[in-house]
């Protein structure tokens, strides 16, 4: 009885291993592929593979993870980057900056100011840029692109509800005590006004970063994706164990 017990107490606190988790979501009739993390899980960016070569798909992220007994959970691409799949802005991969931080005028939707910086620490956080440079957090990874879809509770200033800009685009958006983050992509073509509001009114984040439009890409087997394309910069992506 006494074993018994004992090994029910010890599976009962054993840490549970983490696993992809993506679903569908309705949101005024547009549809989104959500995909939720804890901060606890091993939520990376991938840019740099073993090679020093820029990893530019899933499928060498994946490969690149085997060597540790780990798969991706889901993955999508994480902020905007140059010809040649460099980063536009700031990217941190394991603690080191290979990036770095851009706070002046830039171009594209990258420069639709305020932009900002998404940041893996002990927590998540969204972090609009001027702020991020004043106050720099602690990221093991963070990846910078722009606009800004959600700061603090409200829309980007500059979006506009009758806009007729419509892009399959994708971002990530934290809950307030950065303990979950959403990594959103939509299935139908959406204006940054209405994918603003699926952070703010559906997910009720209070920061929330646009990645991109159009070349948006999503990796999860939940939802039996694995999108493809030409070779991505920065990816974000969860490893769980094979």
């Amino acid at each position: 009885m006494k074993h018994r017990l004992l090994a029910a107490l010890t599976a009962f606190f054993m840490p549970v291993a983490a696993h992809a988790s993506c679903d569908m979501m309705a949101f005024e009739g547009r549809d989104f592929a959500v995909c939720e993390a804890n901060a606890s899980d091993d939520v990376r960016v991938f840019q740099t593979a073993p090679d020093g070569r820029t990893y530019g798909s899933f499928t060498r992220v994946d490969n690149a993870l085997k060597a540790e007994g780990k798969t991706l959970g889901f993955a999508m691409n994480a902020g905007m980057y140059h010809p040649d799949r460099s980063p536009v802005g700031l990217l941190i991969e394991d603690g080191q900056q290979r990036a770095r931080l851009v706070t002046g005028a830039s171009d594209g939707n990258f420069g639709l100011l305020p932009n900002g910086v998404f940041c893996i620490g002990d927590r998540f956080s969204v972090v609009e840029t001027r702020a991020y440079a004043a106050d720099p957090p602690r990221c093991r990874f963070a990846t910078q692109s722009g606009p800004m879809l959600v700061i603090d509770g409200a829309l980007h200033p500059r979006f506009l509800p009758d806009s007729t800009s419509r892009h399959i685009r994708n971002g990530v958006g934290v809950s307030a005590d950065g303990q979950k983050a959403w990594f959103v992509m939509s299935s139908d073509y959406v204006t940054f006004d209405e994918f603003g509001r699926f952070f703010r009114d559906g997910l009720e984040t209070p920061n929330a970063l646009y990645f991109d439009g159009s070349i948006s890409r999503l990796y999860s087997p939940d939802l039996g994706r694995s999108d493809i394309g030409f070779p991505l910069g920065p990816i974000v992506g969860l490893a769980i164990p094979r």
